[in-house]
């Protein structure tokens, strides 16, 4: 009965990664700095050293933690939005962009790039 309940439960947790998101999650499958859990801003996403990089937003849109900067160089170019986590305050090192944004995994890379180097 145990093995079942694993099985289940590994199931429930595959099945729980929003399908949009499921490529962002592939591109981390081999590294084992990379976790796929615990919450984030009311959502469950990928961590580096403990650290939320990556998720997808309750209200669908995949969200990744880059320096200001960049940030701010991607909603001048129309690719994203400042992330607001529900208050009303946007925040200033994380992109919200679209279902269906281009580039996903390779923000989420520069996303675990960026917050694996953050020592703060």
């Amino acid at each position: 009965m145990r093995k079942t309940t694993k099985t289940t439960k590994k199931s429930e947790d595959a099945s729980a990664v929003d399908p949009s998101f499921a490529p962002v999650v592939d591109a981390f499958a081999k590294d084992r700095r990379v976790s796929r859990g615990g919450k984030g801003f009311g959502s469950t996403g990928l961590k580096v050293n403990g650290k939320l990089f990556a998720f997808i937003s309750s209200k669908g849109k995949f969200v990744a933690k880059l320096p200001k900067e960049r940030v701010d160089e991607l909603v001048n170019a129309g690719s994203g939005e400042h992330f607001d986590p529900g208050h009303g305050r946007l925040m200033k090192e994380w992109i919200a962009v679209d279902p269906g944004g281009a580039g996903w995994v390779d923000l989420a890379r520069e996303a675990h790039r960026f917050v694996k180097a953050d020592k703060a």
